[in-house]
């Protein structure tokens, strides 16, 4: 969010960011385009409904939600819960089946920001082989582990293309929430030696479906594609923000080490 804090400021920007005219918002939301108008201009304060109404038909994730209701003069809609916290003790329970029914194959969970919330023994097992086991309770974030010079990337054969295309996520995701901490991971990201030389390289044609992620140390070598799920129907802002990242072997070799290393 770069536009102004007040409530019209924030629709004038959302209403931009999502590349509709003010005739296709009304639509949207069913309301008259001339109110709209009054809306962004500030001529009209919005109800509560109004605000949750706009920001249903801009897809505005559940945070933006929140700080939209909050400039135009009312309370939050959506809570923040502490993962921890006994009401999202049912989410946790979907995490611990998810990264278990993974195994041996490495699987994380992590917030909006990449950072780790939680891993299975196949991602530590991965971990510990590439860099070595980390300190207790360190606060690990992948987004920075993938892209900075000295974790993942000296063990990453492919990094630059990996990178490019993790980058273009990154991008995805900061459009979307429209979140200055967002922006501010994208920048940083940005900032990594080789990144922005990375992103300006052409694009090879593709050799297969997807791009793995090829790592070697010594004569060891691993080939891993990614999926990324979230929940399907939060009301929550960090059910909503929630990813669970499970790794899968390219090839018989690297299912074979990964089941070797659980054994």
């Amino acid at each position: 969010m770069t536009g102004g804090q007040t409530f019209p400021d924030r629709l004038r920007w959302w209403r931009a960011r999502r590349g509709l005219s003010q005739l296709a918002l009304a639509g949207r939301a069913e309301i008259s385009q001339r109110h709209l108008s009054f809306l962004e201009l500030g001529r009209a304060g919005p109800s509560r409904d109004m605000v949750m109404r706009l920001a249903t038909a801009l897809e505005v994730p559940l945070r933006q939600h929140n700080a939209l209701l909050v400039a135009a003069g009312f309370a939050p809609a959506w809570q923040e819960t502490e993962l921890a916290a006994p009401e999202l003790a049912q989410v946790r329970s979907a995490l611990d089946y998810m990264l278990a029914q993974q195994e041996p194959f490495p699987a994380v969970a992590v917030d909006r920001h990449w950072t780790l919330l939680q891993a299975n023994g196949g991602a530590v097992r991965l971990v510990e082989f590439l860099v070595g086991p980390l300190p207790a309770g360190a606060a690990v974030n992948l987004a920075d582990a993938l892209v900075a010079p000295d974790v993942l990337r000296p063990f990453l054969v492919n990094w630059a293309e990996v990178v490019r295309y993790f980058i273009r996520s990154v991008e995805a995701d900061a459009a979307a929430s429209g979140a200055a901490e967002t922006a501010a991971l994208l920048d940083r990201l940005l900032a990594y030696d080789g990144v922005r030389t990375a992103m300006a390289a052409p694009v090879r044609e593709a050799a297969g479906p997807v791009v793995p992620m090829h790592f070697r140390k010594g004569t060891a070598t691993l080939q891993l594609f990614t999926t990324i799920a979230t929940l399907g129907t939060p009301r929550d802002v960090t059910a909503q923000e929630l990813r669970v990242e499970c790794f899968f072997p390219m090839d018989d070799a690297t299912a074979a080490t990964l089941r070797g290393w659980a054994r």
